[in-house]
């Protein structure tokens, strides 16, 4: 989830076998997710997409397991990564909505000596410019992870969030706070311990009973303290050792240096149902929603902004979709949603810097454009 994860990025994606009620003529969005698996490619992928009318269609393409080659699952669960602090960020606004925390506070209000480090202020950083990226602060990933080998001793290593709110604190490359968007780990870390803070609840519970409960995400969930295994039906997802140019099974690792930034487990169907439910206001009132959909430019040319936990990405069909992309050793998941409706997910099961066509990832991003604009 930093440089090396290549967790930010544009928001959404992707495909075969469907059940039968949503069986689909081999359409525009299958064989653009066909693209996107094969050799040098991902292993395996899948997609929800969901139209104006609410009918959602299921999509897989590749292997789902390269020991036994079995197929991708139809909706199976995948880590989400950084799509997590979509949900992070309405715990934080339920919060704020509740009088319990104040966007413009001080992240020294709620987390006293906590946060501090070279250049650091924490009296200058508020809750919005954690949630924002627009805070400076570094990020503790950049720590652990400089290049992709990084990512392999970490596979079964446990981090308690102050372990690693201590790697951001060493940091030495932090900028001033408000001085634009900077994608960093640690503002969601921070908005999950402050979130902790002011209920005296573990953020586990909080996300769970707050947002996956509430909207009914039966597939969605956070695992627990040790949990390395991902429940119910999945892709395996896999990670490239550089060393030997194998592709390792990496299913089964421990996410707790994610924490309230990244370790999030659901499904592209639930992803969608998530966005809808996000868009359509039954998360958050109507005043903590317009504040989450305030952007600040992330990428001038692109036309992208970044609110409170999430991106506004340009249609090319006109509009824009709101949603979040999140990358975590084994996968890569895009999510997106409009207003009027639609939303799309697609999940590969490897990252980006685990293929070696490097083409594939602009495909991605312009499959879940063509996934929403088709709907």
């Amino acid at each position: 989830m930093s440089a090396a994860v290549a967790v930010a990025a544009s928001a959404f994606t992707f495909a075969g076998p469907t059940p039968p009620a949503h069986t689909e003529p081999r359409d525009a969005i299958q064989q653009g997710l066909d693209n996107l698996v094969g050799v040098d490619r991902h292993p395996g992928a899948l997609a929800a997409v969901r139209n104006r009318r609410g009918r959602t269609h299921h999509y897989t393409a590749g292997v789902g397991d390269l020991r036994t080659g079995g197929k991708v699952p139809t909706n199976g669960r995948v880590r989400i990564g950084s799509a997590s602090k979509m949900f992070t960020s309405v715990v934080v606004l339920q919060l704020v909505g509740e009088g319990r925390v104040e966007l413009d506070a001080s992240v020294e209000t709620y987390l006293p000596g906590l946060v501090r480090g070279k250049g650091v202020d924490a009296t200058r950083i508020t809750v919005r410019q954690l949630l924002q990226h627009n805070s400076g602060l570094p990020d503790y990933t950049d720590s652990m992870f400089e290049v992709m080998a990084d990512l392999l001793p970490y596979q079964h290593v446990y981090l308690e969030p102050r372990e690693l709110l201590d790697l951001a604190n060493a940091r030495e490359d932090g900028r001033p706070a408000g001085s634009g968007w900077s994608y960093s780990n640690t503002n969601h870390l921070l908005a999950g311990l402050i979130a902790q803070r002011v209920t005296g609840r573990p953020f586990n519970e909080l996300v769970t009973t707050r947002v996956i409960q509430r909207i009914g995400l039966r597939d969605t969930y956070a695992p627990e303290v040790g949990e390395e295994g991902i429940r119910g039906r999945h892709p395996r997802g896999y990670q490239r050792d550089p060393a030997t140019d194998e592709l390792l099974d990496f299913t089964q690792m421990d996410p707790s240096w994610g924490w309230a930034a990244g370790q999030l487990i659901s499904t592209p169907d639930d992803l969608d149902t998530f966005l809808r439910a996000l868009l359509d206001g039954k998360l958050l009132e109507p005043a903590q929603l317009a504040q989450m959909r305030t952007t600040i430019p992330t990428n001038q040319q692109a036309g992208q902004g970044y609110g409170l936990g999430v991106f506004s990405t340009p249609l090319s069909c006109g509009g824009v979709a709101w949603g979040h992309r999140g990358d975590i050793p084994g996968y890569s998941t895009a999510s997106g949603a409009t207003d009027d409706g639609r939303a799309a997910t697609v999940v590969v099961t490897s990252l980006t810097g685990s293929v070696k066509d490097k083409s594939v990832d602009p495909e991605r991003a312009a499959l879940v454009d063509t996934a929403l604009c088709a709907n």
